[in-house]
């Protein structure tokens, strides 16, 4: 049966014009495209998880906000290393010369505070880098559900040139039969199959993606809210603002 529907598909695009053939050509084009961005972006996701949650795990399991950024020196690789490497780099700024090299040298006992303004300025940075690696991250998925929305409608707009090119034709010659109409009209519904089979397949991608995407950029705000907790915890309880 699938050896049958593929040499229909066969026969109606040799027998299909130009027009029809240029469009299965591009949705072909498309869905190739489409599969090679899904499968990175499935690695990416998966990577990306790993590594919030391992991150996560670190920096709230150290014995301060600060142990695992000056211990270890995130490398950027990840999206929760960026917001957390930004973060403290803008908290150690904030801080006076001597406090952030007593903090730098592991000193213990270190009386460090911000103020309100200060805290509100690591935090909109937090929020600015947690912003703009979302993103970062999302990128690609657009062009995912382009092609999931526009194979169906090229696919429609090839039949429907089809099969007025088969009324054109028809109307031309005087006179209409199955004989003539029927492998004109198999041919220009060959688009709108081809334009289906990319995008069944390309909504179950694009809904696995979409889905495993939300859980990353939920973790990765908790994990902005959570290193914000603990630095207002760490570094403005041992000063009231005035």
């Amino acid at each position: 049966m699938v050896e049958l529907f593929a040499n229909s598909l066969f026969t109606g695009f040799a027998q299909s014009s130009l027009m029809g053939q240029a469009i299965v050509l591009v949705q072909i084009l498309a869905s190739v495209v489409m599969l090679a961005i899904g499968i990175g972006k499935w690695r990416q996701l998966s990577q990306v998880n790993t590594l919030t949650r391992r991150v996560s795990r670190d920096v709230m399991g150290g014995r301060d906000v600060l142990e695992y950024y000056l211990a270890r020196h995130p490398s950027s690789h990840s999206a929760v290393e960026m917001i957390y490497a930004g973060t403290c780099e803008r908290l150690l700024k904030l801080l006076t010369p001597d406090v952030r090299s007593l903090l730098v040298g592991r000193q213990e006992g270190v009386a460090a505070a911000l103020t309100q303004h200060e805290m509100g300025l690591v935090k909109a940075l937090c929020e600015h880098i947690l912003d703009e690696e979302e993103i970062r991250i999302e990128k690609g998925m657009g062009l995912i559900a382009t092609v999931v929305a526009l194979a169906p409608m090229l696919g429609l707009l090839g039949t429907v040139w089809g099969v007025l090119d088969a009324f054109a034709d028809m109307g031309a010659a005087g006179s209409a039969t199955i004989a003539t109409m029927a492998p004109a009209i198999s041919s220009a519904l060959v688009t709108t199959v081809v334009g289906l089979l990319v995008a069944i397949p390309g909504v179950c991608l694009h809904t696995n993606l979409n889905s495993k995407l939300r859980g990353i950029i939920s973790d990765m705000e908790g994990f902005a809210d959570d290193l914000m907790g603990r630095i207002a915890y760490e570094f403005q309880s041992n000063r009231r603002d005035i």
